[in-house]
């Protein structure tokens, strides 16, 4: 078996996957939306800390498992640095005290494995990595050739769901709290400028999006509920159409040889838009392929999964030297 360790932003959790199965034998995760709820954001450390005393409880969860194991694997990269170090910490001791090999798991990697939980990896793949970290469109031919196309050029999706939700009075996590208040908001009472528009590069920009949502609600001044979640069904209206239209522009003028359109991370949870990839994955004749909404956010099964990937291909690495990255490309530990 293989353990698994994912501290890479706010959520501290561990999984134990079967080598010869694929099989998620046991998986557990502590959120700290609670504690971070208050700022409005994930507080670094603040989220350090708490995986200092989360992850040695679920350790202890799962110390059934621990004779059984032939590595240890943990997201080294990307991620908020002090709360990869805890993850990264933990696992040194495991694979020092057990005398068994260290995987270092890039966590968008591990994004990618979420749609392969449950099944064998298909590619060639295309697949758009939305989250409150990334906003991404990945081209990957297996575990070991995987390339960023597109990316954005200031924030995240999911930040920016965070910061609107904020900014409304909404509450936190920003994406959840957006997409239920716009079920019963009227998205096309109020507009939003479409960025990029003219824009022929592969990418994806969202700040003005935010900013004209600052402008809107200084103009508007005190709101009511109703006007709340029309303000929150038109705004992420907006952000949806440009997501796909970007993705649209690079499917159009770029032909893919892929057969198979993926989106992960937390954003990919949103119904109504996995509706709406559906629907382009059509149009370019493409099969789409979603992870289950519970591997969505950030999971240790995801990491486990890909660190099956990397365990049968003897991809380990000195637990001594494990690099630990805010950014890092998809090639690199």
């Amino acid at each position: 078996m293989i353990l698994a360790l994912e501290s890479s932003c706010d959520d501290s959790a561990i999984s134990v996957i079967e080598i010869e199965s694929g099989a998620i034998l046991f998986e557990r995760t502590i959120s700290q939306n609670e504690a971070h709820s208050g700022f409005g954001g994930v507080v670094p450390e603040l989220a350090s800390r708490l995986h200092a005393e989360n992850l040695p409880k679920l350790i202890a969860d799962a110390a059934s498992y621990l004779p059984r194991l032939k590595a240890v694997a943990v997201t080294n990269a990307p991620g908020l640095t002090v709360s990869l170090a805890e993850g990264v910490a933990a696992a040194q001791a495991i694979s020092l005290a057990m005398r068994i090999p260290m995987l270092a798991i890039n966590h968008i990697k591990g994004h990618l494995y979420s749609l392969f939980i449950d099944r064998a990896a298909t590619f060639p793949l295309l697949t758009l990595m939305i989250s409150g970290g990334h906003t991404a469109l990945i081209a990957a031919y297996g575990y070991d050739r995987m390339s960023e196309i597109a990316a954005t050029l200031d924030d995240s999706i999911g930040e920016v769901f965070d910061k609107a939700a904020v900014m409304l009075g909404a509450g936190y996590p920003g994406g959840a709290v957006i997409e239920n208040l716009a079920l019963e908001g009227d998205e096309n009472r109020f507009s939003f400028p479409m960025a990029l528009k003219n824009d022929k590069r592969f990418a994806f920009s969202f700040s003005g999006l935010k900013n004209s949502l600052r402008l809107l609600l200084e103009r508007l001044g005190a709101i009511d509920d109703q006007t709340r979640r029309d303000i929150a069904a038109s705004f992420q209206k907006a952000l949806f159409c440009h997501l796909l239209e970007r993705t649209r522009l690079f499917l159009s003028h770029r032909p893919c040889d892929a057969e198979y359109f993926g989106a992960v991370g937390g954003v990919s949870a949103n119904r109504r838009l996995r509706l709406a990839f559906e629907a382009l994955a059509a149009e370019f004749g493409l099969k789409p392929l979603f992870a289950p909404l519970k591997y969505c956010s950030d999971n240790a099964a995801m990491i486990a999964r890909a660190a099956l990937e990397a365990y049968r291909s003897g991809d380990f690495c000195d637990p001594s030297k494990v690099a630990i990255a805010s950014r890092i490309s998809l090639e690199k530990r």
